[in-house]
């Protein structure tokens, strides 16, 4: 949640209903075998952080975390998308 940009923050209020959130709909994000970083790529003009994420139940996903840059300087995601051929949960 902390790396979260403000308009993710603001959706779900807490960090336990974000933590829900990943609970139920990502899975693997929430009980990961692995994880490894791969590149940065643009998607939706954005830089984004392609992630390979192994679930618990052996299965890889790729993800893409959408990142935003915040007026202090730092860079937070804004948004997470799976890829379609491997769905979350």
């Amino acid at each position: 949640f902390g790396f979260a940009a403000p308009n993710i923050q603001g959706m779900f209020g807490t960090p336990e209903r974000f933590l829900g959130m990943v609970r139920e709909g990502y899975k693997p994000v929430y009980r990961p075998r692995e994880v490894e970083f791969r590149d940065i790529v643009e998607l939706h003009g954005r830089p984004a952080q392609r992630v390979l994420i192994v679930g618990p139940d052996g299965r890889p996903v790729v993800a893409y975390y959408t990142m935003e840059q915040q007026p202090d300087g730092s860079w937070r995601h804004s948004r997470a998308e799976r890829t379609r051929d491997r769905p979350f949960a």
